[in-house]
């Protein structure tokens, strides 16, 4: 069996992470009715993702015999949130992680998550944070199973417009 390679993506990876996002936003679109089609924001997205990771984070790929299989992209966040604690207020935030579909359960995700782990440690951030809709219950299982736990909730409620 081939070894699985997380690597850092190159300017070749675009093609691929397009791909790999337009399916990731189309999973969370049948989740929740506030998401947009994928091939309509596709590129604008990878291409914030990309300048984001650029200035204090990264982007990584996985990949086995040079296939591409997933992605995960994150940076240092700072806050000024003034009811948390320094450490609380600069933390590493995971923005998007993305296993095509036909390479799940195999601990791919996991391995994306040590990955960024150890690149925000090197930055010396204390605090690693992740979000996912509350629907997504597989992507909820992995980052647990990866050791991370509920921090905040967000609660939504759909309100009706009435028309005069």
């Amino acid at each position: 069996m081939a070894t699985l390679t997380i690597r850092r993506a190159t300017p070749a990876d675009r093609p691929s992470l397009r791909k790999a996002y337009v399916e990731l936003q189309e999973h969370e679109r049948r989740l929740h009715a506030s998401r947009l089609p994928g091939e309509e924001i596709a590129d604008a997205y990878v291409e914030r993702m990309i300048e984001q990771a650029a200035d204090a984070g990264g982007v990584f790929v996985a990949e086995r015999d040079g296939e591409f299989l997933g992605f995960a992209a994150g940076w240092v966040e700072n806050s000024q949130n003034v009811a948390e604690t320094a450490d609380s207020n600069r933390f590493g935030y995971v923005s998007d992680i993305c296993v095509l579909v036909a390479h799940r359960k195999r601990g791919i995700a996991r391995r994306l998550l040590e990955a960024m782990t150890r690149m925000f440690v090197e930055a010396g951030v204390t605090r690693v944070r992740i979000g996912t809709l509350a629907d997504n219950h597989l992507a909820r299982l992995s980052y647990e199973g990866a050791g991370f736990r509920p921090y905040e909730v967000i609660y939504e409620k759909a309100l009706s417009v009435r028309k005069s």
